[in-house]
């Protein structure tokens, strides 16, 4: 659901010295003369085996699609979340994170391009991390590419425990300490999403959305998204919420241009 210089090298040259050892049952070799050494015809150098032809870059395309999520009416009223004893979540929200909206305009939206896209670039070596602040899982949503990692830190000073499923199939379940360092773990080739758990803080949720590109975005407070990259052409945009579903939109963009989309999410909405 969303490029480097080298510097400079000196050679230089040495002379190496030879000289012949000498013993007393050899005579020593005889000088060779420049006439003698020109005699000898020179060998043909063994030619090198031809080196592969590098596999081109994928293409990079440079054509943007940006837009805004927007709610309409009144944000439904999110429950309650019972204060922990747990002084590592101090600090933490007391209502819950689902559908958070701000003057009209939907948070944590994934919008990316439905299905494949001819040329996307192969997934980054970097995986994708998501941190446990105040126990809380941060970001909530966020998007990956096949066959990139995804790493869970642990801010807190406290036991977390991250389970990760994929609709109602386990995927990987640790218990991480404090002093554990992040989790890291592929994300699995046949996953569209990937929700991560705690069980030690039941509240704490985060979403993984898995896209056979990099063309996707996530929506922040201001409810807006940015897909850079693209190579030109007509696209299914896909915007998904964790609870109120899934929206479409077709959306064409020329080489090298910025194309808009929008989509209008409500309460009466259901995932």
């Amino acid at each position: 659901m969303k490029l480097r210089t080298f510097g400079l090298a000196l050679f230089g040259t040495a002379g190496l010295a030879i000289l012949p050892a000498c013993s007393k049952e050899a005579p020593p070799a005889a000088p060779t003369s420049p006439s003698t050494a020109a005699a000898e015809p020179a060998r043909p150098a063994t030619p090198e085996p031809a080196a592969a032809a590098p596999t081109p870059p994928a293409p990079a395309g440079k054509s943007t699609i940006r837009g805004v999520v927007k709610f309409n009416g009144a944000a439904p009223a999110m429950a309650d979340i019972a204060p922990s004893a747990d002084p590592a979540c101090e600090g933490m929200a007391l209502k819950e994170q689902a559908v958070l909206v701000k003057e009209g305009k939907l948070q944590n939206v994934l919008v990316r391009v439905k299905g494949a896209v001819a040329g996307a670039p192969a997934a980054s070596s970097a995986p994708v991390v998501i941190d446990q602040l105040k126990c809380t899982y941060l970001p909530r949503v966020v998007g990956a590419q096949s066959g990139q990692a995804i790493q869970v830190k642990n801010s807190d000073g406290t036991l977390h425990n991250v389970r990760a499923v994929a609709g109602t199939r386990p995927v990987f379940n640790l218990a991480q300490p404090p002093s554990m360092p992040p989790v890291t773990k592929p994300v699995p080739a046949d996953t569209e999403l990937l929700q991560l758990k705690c069980d030690v803080h039941p509240w704490m949720r985060a979403f993984i959305a898995v896209s056979p590109h990099p063309y996707f975005s996530t929506t922040g407070e201001e409810g807006t998204f940015s897909i850079t990259g693209l190579p030109a052409g007509t696209y299914t945009l896909e915007a998904w919420h964790e609870t109120l579903g899934t929206k479409t939109a077709e959306v064409t963009v020329k080489d090298g241009e910025t194309a808009e989309a929008s989509f209008e999410f409500a309460a009466t909405d259901k995932g």
